[in-house]
């Protein structure tokens, strides 16, 4: 697993760590988060009686991975709440043409929590979205709502003068496991 990081370090982040790694084999995204803060101090959006397909997910403590075919404009973004509420979009090119993607009707996912931790993973289909490929390019990204002082931005790489998770100078490249 990879360290994430926030755009804007403040103190009131100290103590907080969070960690993640994405995995692309026989045609599965797999994606888990490891997060490292006390519960009192993040919102968390409560459990619920059945797991919906939602939009704006991001307005508060969200996990979010990012794909895309290198050498295309289009990508996806998935959004994940820890109470298991989803959404995967579909984008024709940088923030543009957002909708929700048709060809994915749900994902795999489990969550592990504590009063300090939180560990979160998931896993998508690939193969309705992406001809085989070589290689896939990704971003692995979260928002933490904090409850005194809003949202922080965390990702594994911010490539720009402002948080902006959709900014493919950001993305890596993701080959296939082998085996």
């Amino acid at each position: 697993m990879e360290a994430l990081h926030p755009f804007e370090p403040q103190p009131w982040l100290a103590g907080s760590e969070l960690k993640a790694a994405a995995q692309w084999r026989q045609g599965r995204l797999e994606v888990s988060f490891a997060l490292h803060a006390p519960a009192e101090a993040l919102v968390r959006p409560q459990a619920c009686a059945q797991i919906q397909r939602r939009d704006e997910l991001w307005q508060s403590t969200c996990f979010e991975a990012f794909f895309a075919e290198p050498g295309q404009e289009r990508y996806w973004e998935i959004n994940l709440a820890p109470n298991g509420h989803w959404n995967v979009y579909r984008l024709d090119r940088y923030r543009q043409g957002l909708r929700p993607e048709p060809l994915v009707s749900g994902l795999t996912y489990a969550l592990r929590q504590s009063a300090t931790e939180l560990q979160l993973s998931f896993s998508l289909n690939l193969q309705p979205l992406l001809a085989e490929s070589a290689a896939l390019e990704y971003s692995l990204t979260a928002v933490l709502e904090h409850q005194q002082h809003g949202c922080s931005f965390w990702a594994l790489n911010h490539s720009g003068d402002q948080a902006d998770f959709h900014r493919r100078d950001s993305f890596r490249p993701l080959l296939p496991a082998q085996g």
